[in-house]
């Protein structure tokens, strides 16, 4: 895995200042999450909805729990669709973190 460093304080307020507009902090979700193998507009708006999901799994939360407080979605009054909804969430959410995020970077001019 190769090693990521930090940017500088600079570099993120340039990046700030310059990239997309601050995403809503709890929005409603799709069924799906997208599965594009790059970034989309609806990942944009939910950067903070996949960092909710990946610190619900770092935490081994339970994912009845975190699809109805993160996804909005009641596990108990529809199973199905929660569930495919936190299985498609939380692995564009590991995308993110793995890959998604140099398209943010490539997007700002900034080399991942």
């Amino acid at each position: 895995m190769p090693v990521i460093e930090r940017p500088t304080d600079a570099a993120l307020v340039t990046f700030r200042k310059t990239s997309m507009p601050s995403p809503p902090l709890d929005p409603d979700v799709a069924d799906l999450a997208p599965t594009e193998p790059v970034l989309t507009a609806y990942d944009e708006e939910h950067i903070v909805t996949y960092l909710r999901l990946l610190d619900a799994n770092a935490e081994n939360a339970d994912w009845r729990e975190v699809a109805h407080i993160v996804l909005h979605i009641d596990p108990d009054q529809q199973p199905d669709r929660a569930r495919r909804a936190f299985d498609s969430h939380l692995a564009r959410a590991k995308w993110m973190a793995n890959e998604g995020y140099s398209h943010l970077l490539r997007s700002d001019g900034m080399d991942p």
